[in-house]
């Protein structure tokens, strides 16, 4: 006997019919949708610091880049209360609370070990032996043995 695997299915079949994935889908929906109307009554520089976390029950969540944003958008926040509740999705809006998070810093990757070239490391080595201070000597000195390692 042996295993056949069911035929795949396309992404987008995947995201309609799959009731967690359908679920997930539709709450990322939701909250685009709700990122697109809270954009459109912040003020354009404070746009790309604040986001939509959650609406639940009357209260929007919303998340802060930082503390400078979150105290200007606290000033503001009994303005822009009313102008969501203008919209009918924020009809019903009772509070907005605000979470600094700060974005999270993109991942680098490790340093690689510098490489001098042999013209390069001869030339330190060269200053390194003309050089009377220990200290520093010993600075060129260690500087220098980063020379190129050649596979051959």
């Amino acid at each position: 006997m042996s295993f056949r695997p069911l035929p795949a299915k396309a992404p987008a079949a995947l995201l309609r019919e799959a009731k967690p994935l359908k679920a997930l889908f539709n709450q990322a929906q939701r909250i685009d949708h709700l990122q697109q109307l809270l954009e459109s009554q912040l003020q354009p520089a404070a746009r790309e610091h604040c986001h939509v976390a959650s609406w639940r029950e009357g209260c929007l969540l919303l998340i802060v880049t930082d503390g400078h944003w979150a105290t200007r958008l606290r000033y503001q926040q009994r303005r822009l209360q009313r102008q969501l509740q203008a919209l009918e999705t924020f009809a019903t809006l009772t509070k907005i609370l605000f979470k600094v998070q700060p974005p999270t810093a993109e991942r680098r990757e490790p340093p690689r070990p510098f490489e001098l070239s042999d013209s390069a490391a001869d030339s330190i080595q060269e200053t390194a032996a003309g050089v009377t201070d220990p200290r520093l000597r010993e600075a060129l000195e260690r500087l220098a043995s980063h020379r190129r390692r050649s596979d051959s």
